[in-house]
């Protein structure tokens, strides 16, 4: 149970919902963006997220967008992680959802909240990252469209009052090779040690990881470093770990040498498979 009440709020167009946060902002409810509800009630019972308003966007058409359109892959932030790992529209996406919590949490949890979550994985902005995607962000100056590099940096950048309305994609990326794969500690459904996702192009590897650092990134220099074919695989993955972009974690579900440990024979196992596999773009 939450130790607070607040209104409730399902419009069902951008402009209304929009409309409602400035209101409410303006009335000191402090309104938050609404979708799944699981990261409210999780920090709201550790204190951590206060409200007096929250404003659905599950009635906005725009945000239950799952289609290919003019050569782009379209997600509505409203989707459910259920939805992307049952879908074959994007199956990089699809299959990265369907690693994030247990079968319940998937039906509950957004893509958009997963994207905009203040627990540090994020593993749903993995594939985004490495395919170059753009989204579609809604405010109060209207909708604007924003490549992926510029607005997740760690975290979703969003200014005050906007919300996440979809994320496009190019077509051609969906039928690249990829790999992706979580690794935990020992439990099933736990938080992972990290979560590794690689896709393949024409002309290089891509790479992307959660829960290695304190926010999930994409990290060019370690592309570059794998991607030197003129090495040895072991050497380059050991290059590429020395490119990682912040401290890694150390906390109990492992020290941070493990989970170096665990990346290293991830990685192994990544590029073994995708460098057998021939790529067209």
């Amino acid at each position: 149970m939450l130790h607070f009440n607040f209104d409730y709020y399902d419009p069902s167009t951008i402009t209304e919902a929009v409309q409602l946060f400035v209101k409410l902002e303006e009335e000191r409810k402090n309104p938050l963006y609404y979708g799944g509800g699981t990261e409210l009630l999780t920090l709201g019972r550790l204190n951590q997220i206060f409200t007096k308003a929250v404003i659905d966007v599950k009635r906005i058409p725009e945000c239950n967008v799952l289609d290919v359109k003019r050569n782009s892959v379209v997600v509505g932030a409203a989707l459910t992680l259920t939805d992307l790992a049952e879908s074959k529209v994007f199956p990089f996406l699809g299959e990265t959802a369907a690693v994030i919590g247990d079968r319940t949490s998937r039906n509950q949890i957004t893509f958009g909240g997963n994207l905009a979550s203040d627990i540090i994985y994020r593993e749903a902005v993995l594939p985004l990252l490495l395919t170059d995607s753009t989204f579609v962000i809604a405010g109060n100056e209207g909708v604007r469209h924003v490549p992926v590099q510029q607005i997740f940096k760690g975290r979703l950048h969003l200014n005050k009052g906007e919300f996440l309305v979809q994320v496009k994609t190019d077509v051609q990326y969906t039928t690249l090779p990829f790999f992706i794969v979580k690794k935990r500690k020992s439990e099933r459904v736990d938080y992972p040690l990290l979560t590794l996702a690689l896709l393949k192009t024409n002309t290089s590897i891509r790479l992307a990881v959660s829960g290695l650092c304190e926010f999930p990134f994409r990290s060019i220099a370690m592309e570059k470093e794998i991607n030197n074919t003129d090495l040895p695989l072991e050497e380059r993955i050991e290059r590429a770990l020395c490119c990682i972009p912040a401290p890694v974690i150390d906390d109990i579900r492992g020290s941070s040498e493990y989970r170096l440990f665990v990346l290293r024979n991830t990685l192994f196992d990544g590029l073994t498979y995708l460098e057998g596999v021939r790529t067209w773009i």
